[in-house]
């Protein structure tokens, strides 16, 4: 089975490690093209740039995947199916026209259409998620699916732990896809949600959530992305670590001795901007006691 695959995030970059291994080795990578990264603005490459070099497959990074060059690029690989994970920009119909396009979509659609259904089915307090492999449609994640198959989320899950299993059931999904061949089955037409990309105001905790709702934005942004707390003069406290000590409980940060407490939630390691890693403890030694403005009050 010849194929192209194209993605650009690290989940996409292990799907790709799989398939390479596998019968199916890409005969051509289509990722991103290199952008400026990070406090230095450096230009970096994307994930599956990296891995493709690695794996010493052949790697194309055009500006626009739809245009005609790109799209004879594609071509001239001759796939049988283009496999798609992650790649982070709109596939138009000229080339879902040419192609037969294979998405792999960390979540059970229909629920979770979208840019970040991993985290927002954590955000949510879904007790699963899964992985659906769909045919690519002009419209976002409204494809046939395939073949989908669950994946519990457990209560100490973050991002990463949870991610790296779908990334394992994803990438045998997809070969599985690849080697039977089954019939697609359309969508329900009930349960559709959609999981918006992750915006600067979906990582910042809220005084008026309640323990549990935190932690569980916590977690589901650890570690790629990162969640904070809002201090009073409008800078931005970052949580890397924490735990439920009354999951009802609301309210503002407050230090009680050496513990650092949002509302029900103890703060267990924090960072301050453009400082190291810390524990709360010392924080709180080498800050005193923090405040942070309410959402609602801005006060």
């Amino acid at each position: 089975m010849r194929t192209v695959f194209l993605g650009t995030s690290d989940f996409a970059a292990e799907v790709l490690s799989c398939l390479a291994a596998s019968e199916h080795r890409p005969q051509l990578v289509v990722t991103r093209p290199d952008r400026p990264a990070g406090r230095g603005r450096r230009l970096g490459a994307p994930a599956v740039a990296d891995a493709a070099r690695v794996l010493d497959l052949e790697l194309f990074q055009p500006e626009n995947v739809n245009d005609d060059d790109a799209r004879a690029r594609i071509a001239a690989a001759r796939p049988d199916y283009v496999c798609v994970c992650a790649f982070g920009a709109l596939l138009r119909e000229e080339l879902l026209a040419e192609q037969e396009l294979l998405n792999v979509h960390p979540s059970l659609l229909p629920r979770w259409r979208g840019a970040a259904p991993v985290e927002r089915a954590m955000m949510a307090g879904d007790e699963q998620t899964g992985v659906c492999i769909m045919r690519t449609e002009a419209d976002l994640d409204t494809g046939p699916v395939y073949l989908c198959a669950t994946e519990p989320i457990h209560g100490d899950d973050t991002y990463g732990t949870l991610a790296a299993r779908l990334m394992m059931l994803g990438a045998q999904l997809l070969m599985r896809t690849l080697d039977e061949r089954p019939a697609a089955v359309g969508q329900p037409d009930e349960g559709v949600t959609y999981a918006d990309k992750i915006a600067p105001a979906d990582r910042t905790l809220d005084p008026a959530a309640t323990a549990a709702v935190n932690d569980r934005v916590l977690r589901a942004l650890t570690p790629h992305i990162g969640a904070r707390a809002e201090l009073a003069d409008g800078s931005f406290l970052g949580v890397l670590r924490a735990a439920v000590a009354a999951p009802d409980v609301t309210g503002p940060l407050r230090a009680e001795g050496e513990r650092l407490l949002l509302g029900g939630l103890e703060l267990l390691e924090v960072q301050p901007a453009g400082k190291r890693p810390m524990d709360a403890a010392a924080y709180l030694r080498g800050r005193g006691l923090p405040a942070v403005r309410s959402r609602e009050t801005g006060g």
